[in-house]
């Protein structure tokens, strides 16, 4: 029975992403501190947590999911981690002036993480059951609630960069679920009409300033828009080949903040070029390929949406991480999957990467009956 499940894994996906888990190891490891000793604390933790999540990844892999079609275990799930991150405004451990978090030992734990996954399955189960009168208005508006509540939660820490992953999910699989056009361009007009009218009449100059700095960092670049400008500069050094495995001045000299996590991508361009940078790429399309794949043969709709909307998480990281790296978008404190370090998204991450393994197990054409029941929502 072993040896049977291990054949439907998907062990292309599986090698794909262990050449992006290394160059965030090697990228972490090739830093050295100012009095010249190699500090390999981050490197070994980030080890680890590549281990509990590859073991997670593996585990999931052998569940069949098909209890997460029930609304009763889906909304469980959504209460549970709506609690979790109300929670975090009492007791949540803030960083980098965003209480996003729980400090747990020398560990700290991003819960929104996970939400963006429960999300995922949510919108899945509304979708999979309404695909024939999806054109209606109010399925726009039930499925929105569904993620304006996470997005009003976690805008509120602030972690205005999770908030617009968790818009960009909704967005993604709303388009793909079949969502009139029409109407989601009417939710964008009532959207900018809003945003609009707060900026004349309700926001203080103060919040404006603030705005203004997140849309243009690099307008003010000795204060909100350091990190930013530090990012271009490594990105553009690195040129075609790079400077070399532990050569990158921007990084090693710690001109480059935070080059572990949010602008990893940055000090890996740095010291492998735009050739290495591009080769990243690569295998990060060929992951979400194969997340595309893995959907296109669920054995229902939601198991096609969740793969959907997997493959969206990914895709809205890498645009926005990169984006913000190389100085196109405001800087948000979005990692770079799989690459950046830190255990909460590589848990999640390869949680949602072994649920789609689980599913592949009966990717075989559902019955009429289950179909039936599906859409009945028993």
């Amino acid at each position: 029975m072993v040896q049977t499940l291990f054949k439907k894994m998907d062990w292309l996906l599986f090698f794909f992403t262990l050449p992006i888990l290394g160059a965030g190891l090697v990228t972490m490891s090739s830093f050295l501190p100012k009095d010249g000793m190699v500090d390999g604390h981050l490197f070994l933790k980030q080890l680890l947590w590549i281990g509990v999540s590859l073991l997670v990844f593996f585990i999931f892999s052998f569940i069949d999911f098909r209890f997460l079609r029930r609304t009763d275990v889906l909304v469980a799930l959504f209460v549970f981690f709506s609690c979790i991150l109300i929670l975090l405004f009492f007791v949540g451990n803030t960083i980098n002036g965003s209480k996003s978090w729980f400090s747990l030992g020398g560990f700290s734990f991003q819960p929104v993480d996970f939400m963006k996954v429960v999300v995922i399955l949510v919108l899945a189960k509304y979708f999979s059951r309404r695909h024939v009168e999806i054109a209606h208005m109010r399925h726009i508006f039930i499925s929105g609630l569904y993620a304006i509540i996470p997005f009003i939660l976690v805008a509120l820490q602030p972690d205005f960069g999770s908030a617009i992953i968790i818009f960009l999910i909704w967005l993604g699989v709303s388009i793909v679920a079949g969502i009139s056009k029409k109407h989601l361009l009417l939710i964008f007009l009532v959207v900018m009409v809003a945003t609009a009218g707060m900026w004349f009449f309700a926001f203080k100059p103060y919040q404006k300033e603030r705005i203004l700095n997140f849309i243009h960092p690099l307008s003010d670049i000795r204060g909100s828009g350091y990190n930013a400008y530090q990012s271009t500069i490594a990105v553009g050094s690195g040129q075609i080949l790079g400077k070399g495995v532990g050569y990158g001045t921007q990084s090693r000299l710690s001109f480059l903040p935070e080059y572990e996590t949010d602008f990893v991508f940055a000090a890996f361009s740095e010291e492998w070029g735009f050739v290495g940078s591009m080769l990243i790429l690569i295998l990060f399309g060929l992951v979400i390929w194969r997340i595309i794949v893995n959907s296109m043969v669920g054995a229902t709709n939601f198991e096609t949406l969740f793969g959907t909307g997997v493959a969206v998480l990914f895709m809205s990281h890498i645009f926005v991480n990169v984006g913000m790296n190389i100085g196109l978008l405001p800087v948000t404190g979005i990692t770079l999957p799989l690459m950046s370090y830190g255990g909460s998204h590589l848990l999640a991450e390869f949680s949602a990467l072994g649920i789609l393994m689980g599913m592949r197990r009966y990717n075989r054409p559902a019955h009429r009956d289950d179909m039936k029941n599906e859409f009945l929502g028993i």
